[in-house]
């Protein structure tokens, strides 16, 4: 989530008029994340999310991402809900992008995550996962490990502004992480981006799910790889140390709904290290193109360079599992 686009009162009428949402009686951009442009809709009683589509998301694939929250609503996974305009569609122009409205989920993302709060959150993905299954839509994911040479194509040597060696980090990694890539895992329609920011607690519990905007199908234990990464992690100082505790709690919680098979397990390593290697491109990327105008926190890749390093440390399911 960020603020690309600058939208005015002028499309605030024209929403009103193509929606039944009410009348919006204020409008705030949000800053967090890096991929849309999103403003925060108040009318008298309900909130709102407006996401304005930039260039990452291609608008051939909004279909899957607004039917997926959409049936995903009706199989009680708590997630923002689009809303249909007056013509029935789920997208909308708006300063010359494609648009949605969607739901305002409650609650809030968590700063600090305790080894509880990752069991829930592990829970949680596999009921995710089980109700997903269920939805037949697909989508290949766009960032996938052959999605990966095209990166490092663009990003080049200029990433030696951000570490001296990054450059031979990234490839070399990526040549490893290749060979050793898993075949025929348990495949579905995976979130790809459960970060801290995008798992909703309310009462100190887990609430629920927002920014869809990179779910795919994909490998189910990816999706473990990508959260072990992004939550399982604790920051001191400048240094990101493994939380070995968190890492046991997230897989327990979610094989309490679904077991992993050996395979699974034997593949965890090298799909960590391809989740470590996905994000440390695509925010490498970002660091080094994001327009100095946008209203944006641009992420920090060194805190990948950090984790890739951990997961090339590890070789089994036990580094990540007590």
């Amino acid at each position: 989530m960020a603020i690309y686009t600058k939208i005015s009162s002028k499309d605030i009428l024209s929403i009103e008029k193509n929606y039944n949402l009410g009348k919006i009686i204020r409008f705030k951009g949000i800053k967090k994340g890096i991929e849309n442009t999103n403003y925060l809709l108040k009318t008298k009683d309900k909130k709102f999310i407006l996401t304005l589509f930039e260039k990452r998301v291609q608008k051939k694939d909004l279909p899957f991402f607004m039917n997926l929250m959409d049936k995903l609503s009706k199989y009680k996974i708590n997630c923002p809900k689009p809303q249909k305009n007056k013509k029935g569609s789920f997208l909308i122009k708006i300063k010359n992008k494609t648009a949605s409205i969607v739901s305002f989920v409650e609650g809030k993302d968590k700063l600090k995550l305790n080894p509880n709060n990752c069991y829930e959150i592990g829970k949680n993905i596999a009921k995710f996962h089980r109700a997903s299954k269920k939805i037949k839509l697909y989508r290949k994911n766009s960032l996938s490990l052959k999605d990966w040479p095209k990166l490092l194509n663009k990003i080049g040597n200029k990433s030696k502004i951000i570490s001296p060696n990054l450059n031979s980090l990234m490839k070399n990694s990526f040549l490893q992480i290749k060979n050793k890539w898993p075949k025929n895992l348990p495949f579905g329609i995976i979130h790809a981006d459960l970060f801290i920011d995008n798992i909703f607690f309310k009462k100190n519990k887990f609430h629920g799910y927002i920014d869809f905007y990179f779910a795919c199908n994909d490998f189910l234990m990816y999706e473990i790889a990508i959260c072990i990464n992004a939550l399982c992690f604790d920051k001191k100082n400048s240094k990101f140390i493994f939380n070995k505790k968190k890492s046991t709690n997230l897989i327990r919680g979610y094989t309490k709904i679904r077991k992993f098979s050996d395979k699974e397990k034997k593949s965890l390593n090298v799909l960590c290290r391809g989740a470590a290697l996905r994000y440390l491109l695509t925010r490498t990327y970002d660091y080094l193109n994001t327009p100095k105008s946008a209203v944006i926190k641009i992420k920090n890749p060194r805190e990948y360079i950090q984790k890739l390093k951990v997961h090339n440390n590890f070789s089994n399911f036990k580094n990540y599992y007590n």
